[in-house]
């Protein structure tokens, strides 16, 4: 279970780290192919280091059980993806903000205020990671477990056990 878990950390860095460095960069009104890649691996790490360090799956399935939503259904789905979004998209976005802001005073760019700036990010992302994490987390999910030898059972889940 640790190599799907490891999987669906690496697989959700790429895919959360793309679309966040493309939305930053592109709703910024100066997008470049140099500050996208700069921005994408920056996110990358950072996803990683997140995904590395927080067990989402036992995360979610705890907060699941607590609030009673039942594995498979799309209350679940949508609870696990907002859970994981509230875990990777604040911190990324803080983070990859204040670089942005820093370079840009630095070289003497005109930009809003910091706290404005962070705002309107921080609100964009919220609503793009959600989007993205609901729709490639059950996709990358039965990737992870087939890539692992694990067959899924449904709803891209893998099979309970009893010493987890």
């Amino acid at each position: 279970m640790k190599k799907v878990g490891s999987l669906m950390s690496i697989y959700m860095a790429v895919a959360l780290s793309f679309c966040m460095s493309l939305t930053g960069n592109l709703s910024s009104g100066h997008f470049t192919v140099p500050a996208f890649l700069i921005s994408f691996a920056v996110s990358f790490v950072i996803s990683l280091i997140i995904g590395l360090i927080v067990p989402m799956k036992p995360l979610t399935d705890r907060l699941s059980a607590k609030a009673g939503l039942k594995e498979g259904s799309n209350k679940r789905r949508l609870f696990d993806a907002l859970v994981g979004d509230i875990v990777y998209t604040p911190i990324m976005t803080l983070i990859m903000v204040t670089l942005a802001y820093r370079q840009a005073a630095a070289h003497g760019g005109k930009t809003p205020p910091y706290g404005i700036m962070l705002g309107r990010s921080m609100l964009l992302c919220l609503i793009v990671g959600y989007v993205i994490i609901f729709i490639v987390t059950p996709v990358f999910m039965k990737l992870s477990m087939k890539q692992a030898g694990i067959q899924p059972h449904a709803g891209g889940r893998p099979p309970q056990s009893d010493n987890e």
